[in-house]
């Protein structure tokens, strides 16, 4: 069996994802595991946590900053505008300061499962079979689009965090940063997968007897 460098590297691509407190309430974890699993991605981190709201703000915060409490803002103000309605914040950074809060709210009202998936096109793959981070907009067959109802104009009338049941990383970027937040390095497992032959062999070798 022959596997090229190159290909190594994008079979080893990884993703963070967290199955939020909506999620394991909604008793979903294992629907959400079995969906993202048969496509071939290798599980290599899992755990259940209540994190702390300090740890749900360095989530959010640490991998975006001041830049992403801004562009949040704004595009929660011109959601707003599109309503024909006035945000209630003054600046773009109150208002994203505010989706901070309501999100590291949500994310530690209870108990989350936190994971490590791996392989080629991990973040992306992930963030299709996921669906739209508006629930009422993802695509029947996408795990928000078929489990979960909630849309950005209901979280803003309640003024809360908008319940789509999963955090995925938005590139491979993202996912770098975020994983060290939820995993030490020694939780992630280093293992071979039987089906990791037909996937990434080049040649096939050795099914034929």
């Amino acid at each position: 069996m022959a596997i090229k460098n190159s290909e190594i590297k994008l079979s080893k691509e990884r993703t963070l994802v967290v199955i939020k407190p909506d999620g394991v309430q909604r008793t979903l974890i294992g629907e959400i595991i079995k969906r993202y699993e048969r496509t071939g991605l290798k599980l290599v981190g899992l755990k259940m946590i209540a994190p702390s709201e300090e740890m749900a703000v360095r989530h959010y915060y640490e991998v975006g900053g001041d830049a992403w409490i801004k562009e949040v803002g704004r595009k929660a103000a011109e959601a707003y505008e599109k309503k024909g309605e006035k945000s209630p914040y003054a600046t773009f950074e109150e208002n994203g300061q505010a989706i901070l809060k309501a999100n590291a709210k949500y994310l530690s009202s209870g108990p989350v499962i936190a994971m490590v998936w791996q392989g080629a096109g991990a973040v992306e793959l992930v963030r299709k079979i996921t669906g739209s981070t508006a629930p009422s907009l993802a695509d029947v067959g996408t795990i928000r689009g078929d489990f979960t109802l909630d849309s950005y104009a209901l979280a803003d009338t309640d003024r809360r965090s908008i319940r789509n049941l999963i955090h995925a990383s938005g590139t491979p970027e993202e996912a770098a940063m975020e994983i060290p937040i939820w995993f030490e390095e020694n939780e992630l497992l280093d293992y071979r997968l039987i089906l990791e032959q037909i996937l990434y062999d080049v040649n096939l070798d050795g099914i034929l007897e």
